[in-house]
């Protein structure tokens, strides 16, 4: 059993990685946390789908404005976890129920260990490439189950420290991104790549390109409030979150389309979503960059799966150590199943089926419902909590979840929207979960209204009582 305050200090991986944290970042070093996070190959790799499904010039266009739509959402995310202290799966019990948030805390779960064997294949198909073309040795099943090894020890030994070099790592990667822009745009014109024909085969259009950078956006805000929730203030969070996440998603997409575009413009194979294209083209410092990307943004991935499962409820008191020893293990064979890169652009659907409409419910819920706040009753696994509901499930936001999932699927892939997926289905679950909330909540059956929302409440440690024996869910 910990205090709220021994809770803060047990979040960094070395005991129960559970509970709320006091953040104290200062705006500076969020904005730079975030700008390496995304600085990482399956942001640059995403950049090549686009072109010639689509013009080079909409598909500038669309990488910006999709980002700016995605940002909106991450950082509403992440500022619930600095006002509250909690990670974003932590905070769905006040939405969800505590009980009912176990839904959303399996999906990322999946969803996070997808994101890592993603991206230990695409560094360990780099360093194959590398490898084969100094000794002729190759073998990207074995690089990639290398490559995610080393994640894993990162995770659980180092993953404080890879979080104060990050920023140093992006500084890196930037240098080296710089020298591709210049390259390539040494070697033509804007014309040239404006004049790029597009190939209507193949199917695209403006707002699948939107739907998939609002896609990424989604993917990350499942670790805003993880990451965010150590800012110091929500303006350090939700600025420095913005102007990071915004400037890494451009430079990193707008890079993975220019360097593309150089394939094809130089008309070599142009395979889209794999590295060893781009690295052949712009050599082995590219390459370098993309493993040292995966190195340290994998690292936080797997290290926030583990405090996702560690947070999703406390009967079985799981520590750190042997969760993400077991987590570990699962990601390390996962890794080497490469097939899995032929069907990234539906994994970024699936991710948007998932989480938009759990991300609507949740703003939803805190800023208009909850008024801004999450009592410390959040952290209580039992029926007094203000956050049971009905058997600790929100049944209401379940059934919204489940139709906005649905709704999200049916169009994007049965009844394709001429406005895409993600704004739609996004808009339907807010709206429907906001509607049935305050048209059920006389139904004292339901738990949907509760007068202590009413109660004015901060940051779920403030007025702590570090005597009493709390931990989150006991």
């Amino acid at each position: 059993m910990s205090s709220p305050e021994t809770m803060a200090v047990n979040l960094d991986g070395h005991d129960d990685s559970a509970g709320p944290v006091r953040g104290t970042q200062s705006l500076l070093r969020i904005g730079m946390i975030w700008l390496a996070a995304n600085l990482v190959v399956t942001t640059l790799l995403t950049g090549t789908l686009f072109t010639p499904g689509v013009s080079f010039g909409t598909a500038t266009v669309m990488i910006v404005l999709g980002t700016v739509v995605g940002v909106i959402v991450l950082v509403l995310v992440g500022n619930m976890g600095t006002r509250t202290g909690l990670p974003t799966m932590a905070l769905t019990r006040g939405s969800f129920g505590i009980r009912g948030s176990l839904i959303p805390a399996a999906a990322n779960l999946i969803i996070l260990m997808g994101w890592s064997w993603v991206q230990a294949m695409l560094a360990g198909v780099t360093i194959n490439y590398l490898v084969a073309q100094a000794t002729g040795f190759s073998n990207p099943m074995l690089f990639s189950a290398l490559c995610q090894a080393i994640v894993v020890v990162l995770a659980i030994f180092g993953h404080t420290g890879i979080s104060r070099v990050e920023p140093w790592l992006a500084l890196v990667i930037l240098v080296v991104m710089g020298f591709v822009f210049a390259a390539a745009f040494g070697a033509f014109s804007p014309a040239d790549f404006a004049a790029i024909p597009v190939d209507p085969t193949l199917g695209g259009t403006p707002f699948i390109t939107l739907d998939m950078v609002i896609a990424t956006a989604i993917s990350w805000t499942v670790l805003s409030a993880d990451m965010n929730r150590h800012a110091k203030s929500s303006t350090a969070g939700i600025v420095g979150a913005g102007i990071g996440y915004t400037l890494s998603t451009c430079i990193s997409m707008f890079l993975g389309l220019v360097a593309f575009s150089v394939v094809l413009l130089r008309g070599h194979e142009a395979v889209p979503f794999d590295p060893s294209v781009i690295v052949a083209e712009f050599g082995w410092p590219l390459g370098i960059a993309i493993f040292l990307s995966v190195m340290a943004t994998n690292t936080m991935v797997v290290f926030g799966m583990v405090t996702s499962v560690v947070n999703a409820q406390s009967r079985w008191h799981l520590r750190f150590l042997p969760t993400a020893l077991v987590l570990g293990v699962i990601s390390v064979i996962g890794s080497t199943f490469l097939g899995l890169l032929n069907q990234f652009t539906d994994f970024l659907f699936v991710i948007s089926a998932f989480f938009v409409p759990v991300f609507a419910i949740m703003i939803a819920d805190y800023y208009l419902l909850k008024r801004r706040g999450y009592s410390r009753q959040i952290l209580h696994e039992r029926s007094e909590s203000r956050y049971w509901y009905a058997g600790g499930f929100n049944w209401v936001a379940v059934f919204v979840w489940i139709l906005g999932a649905v709704l999200s699927y049916v169009l994007a892939y049965v009844l394709p929207s001429p406005v895409g997926a993600n704004i739609p289905a996004f808009a339907v679950s807010f709206l429907l979960y906001l509607g049935l909330m305050l048209l059920l909540g006389r139904n004292g059956a339901l738990g949907l209204r509760d007068p202590r929302d009413a109660q004015p409440v901060g940051h779920l440690l403030d007025g702590a009582d570090t005597t009493s024996a709390l931990r989150v869910g006991g």
